[in-house]
């Protein structure tokens, strides 16, 4: 008699195919969104430094490179990596949305993971004031979509929690916080918590964020924010105006991204619609402008402003926050693949830069905390994401209350202005695809007809409807009334016992 703890070895090799596609697939490619994400972070650092470098020692130089680099790059998007545009965020958004594979495999490809890295990387050698963590979260997604291929039988649902896990654990291994990938995987991307794959969500969200903490070590994405624990009497005002500013501003903002056609002229409207490359460089050139007034800090993502600004190295002026908006609203028209989660934050510490004019008796760090806070909840609407990304980076939890606070009016405030922005950007994705052309139908020969038929024929057709209408009833009331006249006198068979209708029944 076997034992019950033997097995055959058909038996366990089914179990093991079983617990690598469960689980498996799924840890190799949180792996690989780990790796992916810290090289490409590395190279986005690089391609800025190497563009300051230039900036710094030719003064007017972004004059002439960022138009040129603007002009490649919309080239290179429109003609080659259609779909790879903007964020990323949405074309994830659209792909979880829809009901087939249809957009995933249009949207996620390794030709616009490829894209979106080559030209996003193009664009922040110009200069553009773009992300890399809205473009990870895209890298991440098609990377774990494409591993689909690795099922016998793939279908909607694995392929929609490949997309989730992906997207997620490109969040988490962006900003080095595990926790904002699963909050933002619930709040952004589904808007709903599944139980059934959240085990193995969670679990490809932290493998990757491990991943990008073992390469880069354990640091935050700006630093660590210091917060004494003395609060000023003022807080609450602080908190309650500083959302209201920053909501009113992501809301514009996203107003401003979403309403293009309401406050761009219409030559411009015509240059971007018959010559978007044109565009493109007249958009590059602003941005470039922008920068020479601003001195050079609104060029790039704003991380290393927005870091300067919190450990007291860098004096940015009160205007810094507006140029920066022109500049991010300049680098998202054309259609360039980038982010908008770092120059966010880097716009909310400008803010908390401003108010530090009205609140000077708090603590700068503490301001421009609940400003980052607002402005990212405000131009993304998701509270409780931006909440995560901000708390990770301050020192002790004694904040925390004022923070979701802050977050949550900012966003809600924001509502007033546009809706949820990578929703609204979704949709358009989410347009339905043309349909193909229907086949073409053989031609019928004309058959000739005589002239005495056609005659009748015309004749017949011009002849008023209700007329003919009422020819085909009186003769079908003459037929009947023939018809009845001549009918025997049964009904089923029965002979009728009289003729007349008035006699008494048997």
């Amino acid at each position: 008699m076997s034992s019950p703890f033997s097995l055959r070895p058909s038996v366990l090799l089914r179990r093991a195919k079983r617990l690598w596609r469960q689980y498996g697939i799924f840890w190799l490619g949180a792996i690989a969104v780990g790796l992916v994400a810290v090289l490409y972070a590395r190279l986005i650092d690089w391609g800025y430094g190497e563009f300051r470098m230039v900036q710094q020692r030719h003064v007017w130089a972004p004059l002439i490179i960022t138009p040129a680099v603007a002009a490649l790059a919309v080239w290179l998007t429109r003609t080659f990596f259609r779909g790879a545009e903007g964020s990323g965020i949405p074309q994830v958004i659209a792909t979880l949305h829809s009901k087939t594979g249809e957009y995933g495999s249009r949207l996620l490809s390794f030709r616009i993971l490829f894209g979106k890295i080559a030209v996003s990387f193009l664009a922040i050698l110009g200069g553009f004031t773009i992300g890399r963590e809205g473009p990870t979260v895209q890298v991440g997604a098609a990377l774990m979509f494409n591993l689909r291929r690795l099922y016998p039988r793939s279908n909607a649902l694995i392929e929609r929690q490949l997309v989730l896990a992906g997207a997620a654990a490109g969040l988490s291994a962006a900003f080095n916080t595990p926790l904002a990938g699963i909050v933002f995987a619930i709040e952004e991307l589904t808007r709903s918590f599944e139980a059934r794959a959240s085990g193995v969500l969670i679990t490809a969200i932290i493998i990757a964020g491990v991943i990008a903490l073992g390469l880069n070590g354990n640091y935050t994405y700006f630093g660590t924010i210091q917060i004494g624990v003395h609060f000023p009497d003022l807080l609450a005002v602080a908190v309650l105006l500083t959302a209201i500013v920053t909501g009113i501003a992501g809301g514009v903002f996203g107003w401003l991204l979403l309403n293009t056609a309401r406050w761009i002229p219409a030559p411009l409207r015509q240059l971007h619609g018959k010559r978007p490359v044109a565009f493109a460089a007249l958009c590059g050139f602003t941005i470039a402008l922008v920068g020479l007034i601003s001195g050079g800090t609104t060029f790039g993502s704003g991380y290393a402003e927005a870091r300067g600004l919190l450990d007291g190295h860098e004096q940015l002026s009160l205007f810094y926050p507006f140029l920066k908006m022109i500049s991010m609203i300049g680098s998202y028209l054309p259609g360039i693949p980038g982010g908008i989660f770092a120059p966010s934050l880097a716009i909310g510490a400008g803010f908390g830069n401003l108010l530090h004019m009205v609140f000077g008796s708090m603590q700068l760090p503490m301001l421009i905390a609940l400003a980052m806070v607002g402005y990212l909840a405000a131009v993304t609407q998701s509270p409780i994401t931006s909440f995560v990304i901000v708390m990770e980076m301050i020192d002790g939890h004694a904040l925390v209350i004022s923070l979701m606070a802050t977050a949550l009016i900012a966003s809600r405030v924001s509502r007033f202005f546009s809706p949820p922005l990578y929703e609204s950007l979704a949709e358009r994705y989410m347009a339905p695809l043309p349909q193909p052309a229907p086949a073409p139908v053989p031609e019928v020969p004309e058959v000739e007809v005589p002239a005495a038929e056609k005659s009748e024929a015309d004749a017949a057709e011009n002849q008023p409807h209700d007329v003919v209408a009422t020819e085909v009833e009186a003769s079908t009331r003459d037929v009947d009334t023939e018809a009845l006249e001549q009918a025997p006198d049964h009904v089923d068979g029965e002979p009728s016992t009289s003729k007349d209708p008035d006699a008494p029944r048997q």
